[in-house]
């Protein structure tokens, strides 16, 4: 596993040293991280048309981050992602993800995202990247309890449409080489392991779709988010560090009451604040051979983003396990052959 890394979105502001690609990264190398999550809807970080059609300003790209101490881990596209499904209920509260001149009109910003989630394929290929983060978008979530009763075939409908309007997006990774790696998040149609493979199902099985691992969003669900790794460690293709407590009262649960993050029984915690075993997904994640990255992705309700970064880095770098190579018995062993084990069978 490679870490730690850190995805800059939480962290970017108008002062220093938020505000540049330049002095973020090198805030973050002092920090201890070894790479940077970028997100590609901030243009002060990526110049994403360029990094899809330019090898050498890719190449400079990753020479400046090298020298500063820092590799990138993957390019993200959660803004863009959510933009090509919205239900129109969302449409204006989403408008601000995509350009100013697209606000209400939902087919041109669909456009734009799939556009923008194809440059990001390219250049992660031209980057020499693995994997990109993203979310699936949603048109089912106004449904997703049961009451009034769904219509019959609503979510068959809506998963169809979905996996139609990423297919030409997951073909393009395929070109390119490189994993799309979904946040299974609430809010997203693909938002634990049954819509996920519903999803899988209605692409053909398509070898880039993949999940991007957030622990977090499993606790606020209550999902046993370390049997999920066993069911799904072969399409876990990202991973964001994020920790999450959840405190249920006699007058609040998973719903949460409408109240802020900090009056929420589920919130999310910096790295060791909150209830997420990461002993256990490490250990999960070693047992599968996870190559990959483990990426700080910082969100609290309570604590200040530098003291979260700062804790991060030694955080993620005290839980990465190197995969030992030999059994702690072999001391032990006395060497076989057929003959030997048909010897000690009594055979």
């Amino acid at each position: 596993m490679k870490g730690p890394g850190i995805f800059l979105a939480q962290f970017l502001g108008d002062t220093e040293p938020f505000n540049s690609l330049d002095s973020i990264a090198r805030y973050m190398a002092d920090l201890g991280y070894k790479g940077i999550q970028i997100p590609t809807w901030d243009a002060r970080l990526i110049d994403l048309k360029q990094a899809s059609e330019s090898q050498t300003y890719c190449d400079e790209l990753k020479g400046k981050l090298a020298d500063i101490g820092v590799e990138i881990t993957e390019l993200a596209t959660h803004l863009q992602g959510q933009l090509v499904a919205v239900h129109p209920a969302y449409g204006p509260m989403f408008d601000g993800f995509g350009p100013a001149e697209l606000a209400g009109k939902p087919k041109e910003q669909q456009a734009w995202a799939t556009d923008q989630l194809i440059m990001t394929a390219k250049a992660s290929k031209n980057l020499g990247l693995k994997a990109s983060p993203t979310f699936s978008g949603a048109l089912l979530w106004p449904f997703i309890y049961p009451w009034p009763q769904r219509p019959a075939g609503l979510v068959e409908t809506g998963f169809t449409e979905l996996a139609t309007r990423w297919k030409p997006i997951l073909d393009a990774y395929e070109d390119a080489g490189v994993d799309l790696a979904y946040e299974l998040h609430p809010g997203e149609d693909l938002h634990d392991g049954i819509t996920f493979e519903m999803f899988l199902e209605k692409t053909g099985n398509h070898p880039r779709v993949g999940i991007n691992y957030d622990p977090s969003h499993f606790v606020l669900q209550q999902l046993d988010y370390l049997q999920f790794i066993d069911f799904y460690h072969e399409r876990i293709f990202a991973y964001h560090v994020k920790d999450a407590e959840f405190n249920p009262t006699g007058k609040q649960g998973v719903y949460g009451g409408y109240q802020g993050w900090v009056e929420r029984a589920g919130r999310f915690r910096s790295l060791g604040d909150g209830q997420v075993d990461f002993s256990g997904i490490f250990s999960k994640l070693a047992q599968y051979d996870y190559d990959r990255w483990a990426v700080l992705e910082w969100e609290c309700a309570l604590k200040h983003p530098e003291q979260g970064a700062a804790e991060g880095a030694p955080f993620i770098e005290s839980h990465i396990i190197r995969v030992t190579e030999r059994a702690f018995d072999d001391f032990a062993g006395t060497g076989a052959d057929e003959a030997f084990n048909k010897k000690v069978l009594g055979l």
